[in-house]
């Protein structure tokens, strides 16, 4: 470790490099924490108390019922002990003392007090506003249909999130066709399917894939809505648990043809297949119009029953450069759930100049994995390929706390390299502002051609 003092120094000017948070799940209705819930029930913070032996593992509803939410923080709140170690809970009591001045540790006698006491601050645009501007937090992307009339615009830039065509789900080989159906029966883009998705629940579709000609129909649906002059991403997962390898027509036809028993290979050929034809378009929209949009991928994170865990083959990380490469027209962003993966993915970066590498990701988001990551990429990759800081959260309170962690350890990172004599103090500030502070000109669509 650093001396602590030079540490101390740098953190103060870090903290005041402005921010763009370019991954959220900000819902406008709702920007800052309603009560403690969003605060402690974060779904990071569930999967600790589930493996502590809380009997809720799974998220709370997208807009949860005061009763469901008192009822899932009694059940979670006798095993808040547990988890006092963990650096998330960490940053649940930053939370908790740096924005709503609570320094008690919960328990069974002082949770609902604290609700109340949140719940008094407001989960609006002028309190989350206040939290922003505490956290040096200018601008956040969120999902698109989380803007909805467009009245939070000024904290809020946007990103389609819609199919998962790449994505694995638990038990369900088809999950890439269900993920086409489902946006092929909307007409304009709404959320994406959810983790665990139950089909006799989640996808009764009027328009189903049973042809090839369903497929390209499904497709053509999809890049025609695709809302360039809205969204600067495509945010989608990339799931490891499936082979990429280039595939025919033939073998779609093959494989629907075995939809109802499918398994890995009809799996991989869906998921092969539609990816390549949404980028192919993609492409082909660029050269055409001018208009484009990042490709966010997000990696390492595969199902497991109630959330997932840091999964990932060797092999796909060179299948995925396989792909950036072909698609080297395109610009692409990876969100990484794998700490040990980190290294080979500098060595891509380094190779193509298409692809960045994006903050820390679930189960990276821990400081000891951080901080490696951090150094590795400050040693071997870019400043321009390199982005410092996403929060993958759902309230701005969360992005508070993040916020805190990512700057406290570029500080740590940045005096160690001072120390040996890799950089002088200036030198280091600049390299972190280099990697955290976005260029904003790329969310200005009058400044990206866009054909609105």
């Amino acid at each position: 470790m650093a001396n602590r003092e030079l540490i101390d120094k740098l953190y103060k000017d870090i903290w005041d490099i402005p921010l763009i948070d370019k991954h959220t799940h900000l819902d406008a209705s709702h920007l800052a924490a309603r009560g403690l819930h969003d605060i402690l029930l974060y779904h990071m913070v569930i999967s600790e108390l589930y493996g502590a032996g809380c009997p809720d593992g799974a998220r709370l509803s997208e807009n949860p019922t005061e009763e469901e939410a008192i009822y899932r923080l009694e059940r979670a709140i006798p095993y808040v002990k547990y988890i006092r170690n963990t650096s998330l809970y960490w940053c649940v009591r930053i939370i908790l003392k740096e924005l709503y001045d609570w320094d008690e540790e919960l328990d069974e006698t002082n949770w609902r007090r604290c609700h109340e006491h949140i719940k008094s601050f407001g989960c609006g645009k002028e309190r989350a506003k206040e939290i922003a501007d505490k956290a040096n937090i200018k601008k956040s992307s969120t999902e698109l249909w989380r803007g909805y009339d467009g009245e939070c615009d000024d904290m809020l830039y946007y990103s389609l999130e819609w199919a998962f065509f790449c994505r694995d789900q638990w038990g369900l080989n088809d999950a890439p066709l269900l993920e086409l159906e489902h946006a092929w029966n909307e007409d304009i883009p709404g959320p994406p399917l959810p983790i665990g998705v139950v089909p006799e629940r989640d996808c009764n579709y009027e328009k189903k894939i049973k042809t090839i000609e369903d497929v390209y129909a499904a497709l053509e649906h999809y890049v025609a809505h695709v809302p360039y002059d809205k969204v600067f991403s495509h945010a989608s997962h990339f799931s490891t648990t499936i082979n990429y390898h280039d595939v025919t027509e033939e073998d779609m036809i093959k494989a629907l043809a075995n939809r109802a028993n499918a398994g890995d290979w009809e799996r991989d050929i869906y998921a092969n297949f539609l990816n390549d034809y949404f980028l192919r378009k993609m492409s082909e929209i660029k050269k055409e119009t001018g208009n484009e949009i990042i490709i966010q991928y997000s990696l390492a994170a595969e199902p497991l029953p109630f959330e997932s865990g840091s999964y990932m083959h060797p092999e796909t990380i060179f299948q995925l450069a396989n792909i950036i490469h072909k698609y080297s027209d395109l610009k692409f962003e990876i969100h990484m759930a794998s700490a040990h993966s980190n290294q080979a993915w500098c060595t891509v970066c380094r190779e193509l100049p298409n692809v960045q590498l994006e903050g820390f990701w679930w189960h990276n988001f821990f400081p000891e994995y951080i901080k490696k990551i951090m150094g590795e990429r400050m040693d071997m990759v870019s400043t321009n390929h390199q982005g410092g800081f996403f929060t993958d959260a759902y309230c701005m309170d969360w992005c508070y706390g993040k916020a805190r962690l990512i700057k406290m350890l570029y500080a740590e990172c940045a005096a160690e390299r001072i120390e040996r004599g890799q950089y002088d103090y200036d030198t280091a500030v600049e390299v972190v502002r280099q990697i955290i502070d976005v260029d904003h000109d790329y969310f200005d669509f009058s400044k990206r051609g866009i054909k609105k």
